[in-house]
């Protein structure tokens, strides 16, 4: 039986579209889980990264996080928040934020360092404050590229939100383990294709951000 078959009994299977344990609830809860992760990480990293980016130190320091944020193993990790904090959300979020931020604060770092100096300068010398020069000059020109973060540790994030289910949480990754224990190979074929397919619409999600919010100029210099 090829995987195309697993797919197809998959989908076809009316009982996986009801109740709690239908595709629409899990998919919902991947996607909270989601959301919230992407959210706490672009806290810490968006502010972080205009910041030092704007001012133009830190790069070591943003360089060390990024590759001990991405050294470490998320299911280790989770299974250790697991064991300190116990049952709930917490111990979930933290190895995926973890995951997140350091995309989004080195690729946040970057885009405010590659804008071209000129307008910056001419905007301080016009008596722009810091703030002002931040957000309407730097900011505008960074974007495509700080998008660009947030998309990849989005991917992530929906990529390793699976783990959820490890420690009894819901989600897609719910049809991966569930099906894995159970032997039932047609509903892991079917959880994870579901994980590759919200993985796609999150990237034409953000290629409609990029669209919207990057003004036309910036889109046809870069």
């Amino acid at each position: 039986m090829n995987v195309l078959h697993f797919v197809n009994a998959f989908f076809s299977d009316g009982s996986h579209w009801h109740g709690y344990d239908g595709i629409p609830a899990r998919l919902a809860e991947h996607i909270r889980y989601s959301l919230l992760a992407l959210g706490l990480a672009a806290v810490v990293g968006l502010p972080v990264g205009l910041l030092t980016g704007h001012y133009g130190r830190g790069g070591n320091a943003l360089a060390l996080i990024a590759t001990a944020g991405r050294a470490l193993p998320s299911f280790g990790l989770l299974v250790l928040m697991f064991i300190l904090l116990g049952f709930g959300m917490v111990p979930v979020m933290v190895p995926l934020v973890v995951l997140a931020v350091p995309p989004i604060l080195v690729t946040t770092y970057e885009a405010m360092r590659s804008v071209d100096p000129s307008p910056v300068d001419a905007a301080r010398g016009m008596g722009m404050g810091e703030s002002r020069v931040l957000f309407q000059v730097e900011l505008p020109v960074a974007l495509p590229l700080i998008l660009s973060g947030l998309r990849s540790a989005a991917i992530q994030i929906i990529s390793t939100a699976t783990i959820a289910a490890y420690v009894s949480l819901g989600g897609l990754g719910r049809y991966i383990v569930d099906g894995l224990y159970q032997l039932d190979y047609e509903k892991v074929v079917g959880g994870a294709t579901l994980v590759a397919v919200l993985a796609l619409v999150t990237l034409g999600v953000f290629w409609a951000a990029g669209r919207f919010a990057v003004s036309p100029g910036v889109r046809r210099g870069g």
